[in-house]
């Protein structure tokens, strides 16, 4: 609810205080006092493009600040949360125009953007009248409207839809990945079954490369080492050690213990030759190589080390590549059934989301029906039962809201061809049409302030007092601010306001009056009879405003 408005050095006004109240708040005074200037500022501060020139002729700079009452669960909060804004329970909005033109903007004593202001106006004030292209008269909003008024749940079609568009992804990644396969397939075959001949394994690179030098070398040592082995065998050291460990042992029993530690020694000498003769033999055994197996080492160690550098990736890794190989090549060969199988997923999601728009569709026609059953039961106290309203429908791109795309039609006379409401009605036609949609369309406890700007333009007498019934009933649960020139609108208001120019000094303002009782009944007595204002006008207003 818009609970204050304050206004400095804008236009016409250099000051002004407003504090509006729940219900219908009334606007009236002359042609040309100001009324249109109050919008311009409250738009102004909400971040509407509007007037280019704002600020008061001699002034440095203008400044709206506008106070709202801002309850749980308001759509405000979620605007100011996204835009990293505190939320209380008053949302303070504040804008200042220089001189030169420049505008700035707080939000709650915070540095704003007018983009800001634009998105909190949304859901603070809903405007209408004859230039309402914000409002009732946007037909991209029409669908949206309907639904509320259908009271539908449109979140098991918004699943649908997101499920067969996740569908449709999966499907279109699949197809994707499997025609980037087949462009490699031929690849992948010979690869694999390169590897798959080789078989290399973890270690073996190494293990080669070492038999190989080990091989290489046993060419050149061999020789050094089979005279060593013969050197120390029984025609070498071993044969001569065995004679000398003989000729002591005879000699011993001679010797009286001299030849004890001698012997001992040579014992563990010769025990120590004979593991050095077997390492020397099994050296000699290592070294005996067929030439062929040195040709086949070789040959597989290059293979291997080929392998790695045509892939790119480390010896020991090529098994590991290959599974990765593996797997590509089974994914390709399985690819035509798992595409199958999405495309049956995406028949799926497909049938789920055309059921839930085509139930969608169904009540919104339903719905339609009522809307326009309804309407024209509004349309009839405000003298329009000639014309015809109703709900079009035509086929849209499949989306989360379904495939309808609805738009308000009118056709003012039988007959006449419908067509959108602003193209079809005239000034005082439209403004009745968006009365009556206003009024069935209005939801209990609307957190939006509602502005209707001379929206009884064009109509009188009894149809003016049905407007002025019809905005008393939308006030029942909302904030209703109306501009008006009509006294049986005026005469319905709960909260009554004058909106005056004076001249002062050769300078002009503009100011705003809250009325008592006494004047309330003068201003509706000037609105019925011109500038005189006479006892039967006066009567006349009290008239009006004791009219149940």
């Amino acid at each position: 609810m818009l609970r204050s408005l304050e206004i400095r050095d804008m236009l016409i006004i250099d000051r002004l205080d407003l504090e509006f109240r729940p219900g219908l708040n009334v606007l009236t005074g002359e042609t040309g006092a100001g009324k249109s200037i109050l919008l311009d500022c409250l738009g102004f501060v909400l971040g509407w493009r509007g007037r280019a020139e704002l600020v008061r002729a001699g002034a440095d700079q203008g400044e709206v600040t506008a106070v709202f009452d801002l309850p749980a669960g308001h759509a405000a909060r979620d605007v100011l949360a996204e835009a990293g804004l505190e939320a209380g329970d008053e949302l303070i909005l504040r804008r200042v125009n220089s001189a030169d033109g420049r505008k700035t903007a707080w939000v709650n004593d915070r540095r704003s953007s007018g983009e800001v202001l634009r998105a909190l106006s949304d859901t603070l004030i809903e405007l209408h009248g004859q230039h309402d292209d914000r409002g009732l008269l946007n037909p991209r909003g029409h669908r949206q409207l309907l639904d509320a008024f259908a009271g539908v749940d449109p979140a098991p079609l918004r699943r649908a839809w997101a499920a067969r568009a996740e569908a449709r992804k999966a499907l279109a990644a699949a197809e994707a990945a499997l025609a980037e396969m087949r462009a490699e397939e031929e690849f992948l075959r010979h690869a694999v079954a390169e590897l798959d001949k080789l078989d290399p394994q973890p270690g073996e690179e190494a293990d080669l490369d070492a038999r190989r030098r080990l091989m290489q070398a046993g060419q050149r040592i061999r020789e050094d080492i089979a005279r060593a082995a013969q050197a120390l065998g029984p025609d070498g050291a071993e044969g001569l050690m065995g004679d000398a460990a003989r000729w002591l042992d005879g000699a011993a029993e001679k010797a009286e213990g001299a030849l004890d530690e001698p012997i001992a020694a040579l014992g563990r000498a010769i025990t120590e030759l004979g593991e050095a003769a077997q390492g020397v033999e099994t050296c000699l055994e290592r070294l005996s190589f067929d030439p062929r197996e040195m040709e086949a080492v070789e040959e597989r160690l290059f293979a291997i080390r080929a392998l790695a550098r045509k892939h790119g990736v480390l010896a020991d890794d090529l098994g590991g590549f290959a599974e990765g190989l593996r797997d590509r090549l089974a994914a390709l060969d399985g690819g035509a059934e798992n595409i199958r199988s999405l495309s049956g997923a995406v028949a799926a999601a497909d049938a789920s989301y055309d059921a839930a728009a085509s139930d969608m569709s169904a009540q919104r026609w339903e719905a339609a029906g009522r809307l326009d059953a309804a309407i024209a039961a509004e349309l009839a106290p405000l003298k329009m039962e000639r014309a015809h309203f109703a709900t079009s429908f035509t086929e849209a791109e499949p989306g989360p809201e379904g495939v309808d795309q609805v738009e308000f039609t009118v056709a003012t006379n039988p007959g006449a061809p419908a067509g959108p409401l602003n193209r079809i009605a005239s000034g005082g036609e439209l403004s009745r049409f968006l009365l009556a949609l206003k009024v069935v369309l209005a939801r209990g406890g609307d957190a939006l302030t509602m502005i209707f700007d001379e929206i009884d333009r064009g109509v009188g007498g009894a149809t003016a007092d049905a407007v002025g019934r019809r905005l008393a009933r939308l006030a029942e649960t909302a904030q209703i601010l109306v501009v008006t020139h009509s006294p049986q609108v005026a005469a319905r208001g709960a909260h009554h306001w004058r909106v005056e120019k004076q001249v002062v000094a050769e300078v002009t303002t503009s100011t705003v009056l809250p009325l008592a009782p006494g004047a309330r009944v003068d201003e509706l007595a000037r609105m019925l009879s011109g500038e005189n204002v006479t006892e039967a006008a006066r009567d006349a207003a009290r008239a009006l405003l004791a009219a149940p």
